[in-house]
């Protein structure tokens, strides 16, 4: 069973905090005037926010309007803009060719839904535009710090490599981390990491 993100983002607290994905900051801190970043599934904002403050024109997507809503409000918090939508990313017309960023941390799609959704976010990107991405691996089931607890959800590096392979992959690795970032998010997981450019 899913989660109600909604009912989980209605709080005053931020649920997953309010900094940055670690791995998002390593491969995303060069903004240039004009160029824009797409943050899947965004949550209440951290990272959409944050690509704000580097320069990037953002648009968040996030299915929770309570998400969403507080996402606004970090914004406004450190003074920057973001363009914000609500969606279903399933049935939402996703942009093609918009984007030179697109950011999808910790978002996570059975495999009948999967390649789909991948495709979408791959077909987002503007020709040189790169894809940072990091996903809980088939082995995190074992860790018990967070993530689905459904196999099926979970990406391998080899999975990632075949939905992936109109990319050219800069980076990919399966590496062992430390978690910090929300009551469900705490402590070693293992993750599977990407980073891939469009020709």
């Amino acid at each position: 069973m899913q989660p109600d993100w909604n009912e989980r983002f209605a709080t005053e607290d931020y649920f997953y905090g309010t900094e940055p994905n670690r791995f998002l900051v390593s491969r995303a801190a060069h903004a240039r005037p004009g160029m824009k970043a797409l943050a899947v599934a965004d949550g209440e904002g951290r990272n959409g926010v944050w690509l704000a403050r580097q320069g990037f024109d953002v648009l968040s997507v996030d299915g929770a309007e309570t998400g969403i809503a507080k996402a606004r409000k970090l914004a406004a918090r450190h003074g920057v803009a973001l363009r914000s939508v609500v969606a279903d990313l399933r049935t939402w017309t996703w942009p093609v060719a918009e984007f030179d960023i697109v950011a999808a941390l910790y978002i996570h799609f059975p495999s009948s839904e999967r390649p789909a959704m991948h495709a979408a976010m791959a077909n987002a990107l503007k020709p040189g535009g790169r894809l940072i991405l990091e996903v809980f691996h088939p082995d995190q089931l074992s860790y018990g710090s967070g993530g689905p607890p459904i196999a099926d959800m979970l990406c391998s590096a080899d999975l990632l490599a075949a939905d992936f392979a109109d990319l050219d992959i800069e980076a990919l690795e399966e590496v062992e981390i430390d978690l910090a970032s929300g009551p469900l998010h705490q402590g070693r997981a293992m993750v599977t990491r990407l980073v891939a450019a469009r020709p």
